[in-house]
C-alpha cells in the first residue's frame, strides 16, 4: 500500500507505479467517487472509445424451453 499526502492547495500525486501500470497521460480525465470514508479515481472513458470492443462475440446461448 502507497501512502500519499494531500498538498495544500489539495492536490495529490499518483505514484509512478500506478501511473505506469494504469497507462495514465498527463490531461486524462478521473471520475471521483466518494464512497463512505473511501475516495475512488475511476478512468474516465469515452463512450465512442468503447465502438467495436464486443465485435466477435459469440451471440449464440441456449435459453429455457418457455422462452424461445
Amino acid at each position: 500500500m502507497t501512502t500519499v499526502k494531500i498538498s495544500p492547495k489539495y492536490q495529490v500525486v499518483i505514484p509512478k507505479e500506478i501511473r505506469r501500470k494504469l497507462n495514465l497521460r498527463p490531461g486524462q480525465k478521473l471520475q471521483i467517487l466518494e464512497l463512505g470514508d473511501r475516495i475512488e479515481f475511476i478512468i474516465y472513458k469515452n463512450i465512442k472509445d468503447a465502438r467495436g470492443f464486443l465485435k466477435g462475440i459469440d451471440t449464440n446461448i441456449e435459453r429455457d424451453g418457455d422462452r424461445l
